[in-house]
This record gives C-alpha cells, sequence and structure tokens, in this order.
C-alpha cells in the first residue's frame, strides 16, 4: 500500500484509520504484549580487546567521557568512549599495568605498572590518550589513588622487604615524597573531609593513616586479619577495612583514628563499596560466595545477599541506586538494589568478571573480564529513582523503551535499517536501528515500532511501545 505525506512527514495511512489502530491493538494484547515497570539490566554489548589482553583494573574520565582498560598481558591501556562503546585508541604502557586512578583536575590518567624490571607509573593524557610522562620508584606497584585537595597521586609499592607509598605530584608528575608504612601495602582510600590517604599493612594487620598536606604518617590502626580493601563512608566520616582473613570488616573514624567497630561478614572479606544514597556498605566475600551489607550509621549488619562463586568486585551505580558484583568463578554479575538489598538481577558477562567502571553520562556499567580479553558493558533500562521512574514496553523478540532509551533487538539481517518508530497516527517520527535509540525528545504516549523485511520491503510486523516520564 502506497504511503502518503502528512505535515511532512510519512504516514501509513492503514494507522491513520482509528478502527484499525484498535485492531492493531488488540492483536498486540492477543501476542502477550505487557507494560510492566522494569527495573532491570541488560547486556548492551561486549567489546573485545586483542587476545590473551587480560584486562584487570578500569578507570572513569569524566571530563572527556572515557573508559580506560589497564590489560595486564598486552601492556596496553585500552580506551574505550563512553557514547559509542568503540575502542578510541590503545595507549603502550610499561611490563603488566595493574591499577588505574583518574586525576580530575588535570585531566590525566595513572597507570601502575608492575613489571619486575620496569615498576613505573605511566601518566596518559586524558584529553589526547598519549603518554606524557613515566614515574619511576620502587618495586612492585600495586594501588593507586588521587589526593584531589592537593592533586596528589599515591602509589602502593609492595616490595616485600621496601614497602612503601610513593607520592606523585599532580602537577608536574614528579615524584614529591616516599612513606614507609608497614609491611603488605596493597590497597589504598582517600578521605576527603581530613584530608587523609590511608594504607593497608596486610603483613602487621594494621591500616597505616597518612597526612595528605604533609604525607607525614599520623597514626596505624589495629585491623582485622591481612586488611586487604578499602571504602570511604562520606556521610559519617569513616574508612572501612575488609580483613580477608579474618572475616570482619574494620571502622576506622575519620576524624579519630581510632577503631570505631569489627562488624562481622562473610568468608574472605575481598572487596568494598559505598552506597552513599541508603548509607551502606557492601562488602563481598571471596569465601562465602555472598556480599555483607553493613548499615554506616549503626556499624551493624543489615543483611547477606547471596550472590555467584568467588565474588571479588563491586561498584556503585548512583542514577539507579545499585550495587554491581562481580563473581569471579560464575561469570557474571549480580545487580543488588540499594534501598532494599534485593537482588534485582544477574547478567552473564565473560570469563573471569575482576574490575568495574561507572559511567553516569550513558548510565553504563563496564566489566573486566580478566581471561575472556573482553569489557562487558552493561546498561539500565530504567531510570531508578522512584521521583522519576520511566514505563517499559517489553515487546516479543523486537524492542524495549526505557529511560529515554529504546531498543530494538538486532535479529541479524532481518529488520537491518528498516524499522521506523510512528506516533499514534501514523506519522513517522524516527527511523531506528539495531541497538540503542535516543527517544528523550519525544513526548510522552503510545507509539508504534514497524519493522520492514530487508529484502522487498514489505512490512514485518508492528508493536506497540508505551513512553513516559
Amino acid at each position: 500500500m502506497e504511503s502518503v505525506n502528512v505535515c511532512g512527514r510519512d504516514r501509513d495511512p492503514i494507522l491513520s484509520q482509528n478502527r484499525v489502530v484498535g485492531r492493531l491493538l488488540l492483536c498486540v494484547m492477543v501476542l502477550g504484549l505487557g507494560v510492566t515497570i522494569g527495573q532491570g539490566q541488560w547486556l548492551e554489548i561486549t567489546v573485545s580487546l586483542p587476545d590473551s589482553s587480560g584486562p584487570c583494573a578500569l578507570s572513569y574520565n569524566s571530563q572527556d567521557n572515557k573508559v580506560y582498560s589497564a590489560n595486564q598481558y598486552s601492556n596496553t591501556v585500552a580506551v574505550i568512549d563512553g557514547a559509542t562503546n568503540l575502542v578510541v585508541a590503545t595507549v603502550p604502557v610499561d611490563y603488566h599495568p595493574k591499577a588505574l586512578c583518574y586525576n580530575s583536575l588535570n585531566n590525566k590518567v595513572y597507570c601502575a605498572n608492575d613489571g619486575d624490571t620496569y615498576a613505573t607509573v605511566t601518566v596518559i593524557d586524558g584529553a589526547t590518550d598519549s603518554v606524557i610522562a613515566t614515574v619511576t620508584g620502587g618495586e612492585r606497584p600495586y594501588a593507586l589513588c588521587y589526593n584531589s585537595l592537593n592533586n596528589k597521586v599515591y602509589c602502593a609499592r609492595a616490595d616485600w622487604d621496601h614497602d612503601r607509598v610513593d607520592v606523585i605530584d599532580g602537577a608536574t608528575d614528579s615524584l614529591i615524597a616516599v612513606i614507609t608504612p608497614e609491611d603488605g601495602v596493597w590497597a589504598l582510600c582517600y578521605n576527603p573531609s581530613n584530608n587523609k590517604i590511608y594504607s593497608s599493612n596486610d603483613g602487621m594487620n594494621t591500616v597505616t593513616v597518612i597526612d595528605g598536606a604533609t604525607n607525614q604518617v599520623l597514626a596505624r590502626v589495629p585491623a582485622g586479619f591481612y586488611p586487604y580493601a578499602f571504602c570511604y563512608n562520606s556521610q559519617n566520616n569513616k574508612v572501612y577495612s575488609a580483613g580477608h582473613e579474618g572475616d570482619s570488616v574494620t571502622v576506622i573514624g575519620g576524624s579519630t583514628n581510632s577503631v570505631l567497630a569489627m562488624v562481622p561478614a562473610g568468608s574472605g572479606p575481598y572487596a568494598l563499596c559505598y552506597n552513599p544514597t541508603n548509607n551502606k556498605v557492601y562488602c563481598a566475600n571471596d569465601g562465602s560466595g555472598d556480599v555483607t551489607v553493613i548499615d554506616g550509621a549503626m556499624n551493624s549488619v543489615l543483611a547477606a545477599v547471596a550472590v555467584g562463586d568467588r565474588p571479588r568486585a563491586l561498584c556503585y551505580n548512583p542514577q539507579d541506586n545499585r550495587v554491581y558484583c562481580a563473581n569471579r568463578n560464575s561469570d557474571n554479575v549480580t545487580v543488588i538494589d540499594g534501598a532494599t538489598n534485593g537482588v534485582v538481577t544477574t547478567v552473564a558477562v565473560g570469563v573471569w568478571p575482576c574490575a568495574f567502571a561507572c559511567n553516569p553520562v550513558q548510565n553504563r556499567v563496564y566489566v573486566a573480564n580478566y581471561y575472556g580479553s573482553t569489557i562487558s558493558v552493561l546498561r539500565d533500562t530504567t531510570v531508578g529513582m522512584e521521583e522519576t521512574r520511566h514505563v517499559v514496553a517489553r515487546i516479543p523478540g523486537s524492542a524495549m523503551v526505557g529511560r529515554g532509551v529504546l531498543m530494538i533487538g538486532d535479529r541479524g539481517q532481518e529488520i537491518a535499517d528498516r524499522a521506523e518508530l510512528l506516533d499514534i497516527s501514523g506519522c513517522k517520527v524516527l527511523d531506528l536501528r539495531p541497538g540503542p535509540n535516543d527517544v528523550r525528545s519525544l513526548a510522552p504516549g503510545v507509539y508504534f515500532v514497524r519493522e520492514r523485511l530487508a529484502v522487498g520491503g514489505e512490512r514485518n510486523a508492528v508493536h506497540k511501545v508505551v513512553i513516559a516520564r
């Protein structure tokens, strides 16, 4: 049937007749199209890296909307565009890159390289993705953190008998101080309220507290057995340290440098993260396969959430108030609701997920898959904030709309680029393509996705979607 031009857009005369629209709606209902409140996450795309790259750390550049992946076995840092998910650069670094951090003031990315001969920190320009400096120091750089108040970068070097924390000037990228904590420097954390840096000492079961302005050691605080990970509670000014062998989390007062509580966790606490919306701390327990949820005000356990096998990394997404847990041996990610502590969904990813980065602009969470040499990109289908939640319409085998994005399922070459979005009057408002389509400019209401066959151009199917604010 021919189309006629109405209001400057293509219009299907069939859909312009209320009688046929009514029949179409009935057909859609018979097909089982349900309109529900969607709260799930989905795997948007998998970014492939060269074989045996071994991505082991991720960092987000908020100024240029890029994600950086430290690839341990290819000795490179891959740069992923946050908007397109394309690898836009591959930066050569020194041997065995292991950790990343971002300097927001100077728009630089720092990469710690754990090489026997070339134990360095590579400095990458965030705008050009080129190497602008290489900082040498002690051996075995293992962790990095950034002091935004004094524009310093700290590098923990677990050099067995010569453990140290190197202090790098963020403006000049020069080594300005060397701090000697105690044995086993594996993790770092920054407290912006008191301008302090915390260093784990798993050989001595302590945490070293460093003054961010003077680089002096302020205190050594007893912690659980083998402190291995940190996170900071900005609401109550507390620092949490996971004792990997002690099955507990030590709570340290940010002002007092004293132990406030020892909170029991599961077996083998391995990673921590903080939820500022609900003031909760999450501890991934590598041995027991669960996540302990801790009340940030009361230092008490709220829940133990069962996840997958060997959970080893956590990430908080402020856009949807969800916590993401990477389960190494299960090759999946468990998504936990920040308000209810319930499991929202479990998403299959690549082999050995081990690190996260969050892109708040596109509401994407990136997962580094160590043995799979891939980056899984997870996308949220809803806004997650109760006051602005979107309605999601699920279309069998075809499309899903939510959070201003209409997702068209890829059926290979069947629909190709021959899908279009029609309004209730039958006017075409948007050409659609497989993957995400931005529909934020459209008014709330009922729309129809019309698919066309790749050959011949005949109509294949029409489905209803609902866009709501």
